[in-house]
């Protein structure tokens, strides 16, 4: 297929079609990268996917736009961690969370 025009071309005429918000390709590369990476796609095979020279390029442009994947993280770890003998000086106790602080 040919690239899309910008005003008048076969993307935007399919956009119209399908009564959806105006969206241009490169939002569709845009949303597609950011969820990959949410997801935990390898980002060096996302990055040369793109096109881009080194996967620094596409972490700074797409993986800040989630707030919630550093609940995933922070959980992910807790999993990974909580078998593991616990700090002798975490206080899990509620009443004494709040002393300690």
């Amino acid at each position: 297929m040919t690239r899309p025009h910008s005003y008048d071309g076969w993307f935007i005429g399919a956009v119209k079609r399908a009564k959806v918000q105006e969206i241009t390709p490169h939002d569709l590369r845009h949303t597609g990268a950011s969820l990959a990476i949410s997801a935990g796609a390898n980002v060096m095979a996302l990055s040369r996917m793109l096109g881009h020279k080194d996967k620094s390029e596409t972490l700074n442009t797409y993986a800040d736009l989630f707030d919630d994947d550093l609940d995933r993280v922070a959980n992910a770890m807790h999993k990974r961690y909580e078998a593991v003998t616990p700090c002798q000086n975490l206080v899990t106790e509620p009443d004494k969370i709040d002393k300690a602080a």
